[in-house]
């Protein structure tokens, strides 16, 4: 079964309801870069504050994956459209650090999620929130979606996948 994708009105549904919960912002944050970005949940277990933050300390509007934080261990570039920039940069503001090769996500044990962990917490957020049939993949394909259905071309969806071929985009 295929993740589904959310409309603009069920991701505010979600963003409210996990107002509700410890660690608000974090999740906020963390579900927004899939939405906003089109990163998947194991590139978003991966990231840390160097990845995202410029020398200084500015977030940066294009994040750049090694081959190790991606599927298919090929490296791509995500970009961050402004909005999620502002985000992401509230988030650093509120949880700084000094060593930035951490992890930019933690889970409530303090120690950075696994792609497997962040799965099963994104599964229960959208549960949590009433979005029966949500995934971990429901962001990436919701962004996706979004800009297949705004006209944006097969090549740059496939790019801003971090596709390797058309195949993969549908």
């Amino acid at each position: 079964m295929a993740a589904r994708t959310l409309k603009e009105k069920e991701l505010k549904q979600l963003l409210a309801h996990i107002t509700l919960y410890r660690h608000a912002l974090r999740n906020r944050v963390m579900l927004l870069v899939t939405h906003w970005s089109g990163m998947r949940v194991g590139e978003l277990a991966a990231l840390r504050y160097a990845d995202v933050l410029a020398a200084d300390g500015s977030v940066l509007a294009e994040i750049r994956l090694s081959a190790e934080q991606t599927k298919g261990d090929r490296a791509r570039v995500v970009y961050v459209p402004e909005k999620l920039r502002k985000e992401i940069a509230q988030y650093v503001r509120a949880y700084p650090k000094t060593d930035l090769t951490k992890p930019l996500f933690y889970t409530q044990k303090r120690c950075g999620f696994n792609s497997n962990t962040l799965a099963q917490h994104f599964f229960h957020l959208y549960r949590r929130a009433g979005l029966l049939g949500a995934s971990s993949h429901t962001g990436r394909r919701t962004f996706i979606t979004t800009l297949a259905n705004k006209g944006v071309s097969v090549r740059l969806l496939q790019a801003l996948a971090g596709h390797r071929n058309r195949r993969a985009s549908r």
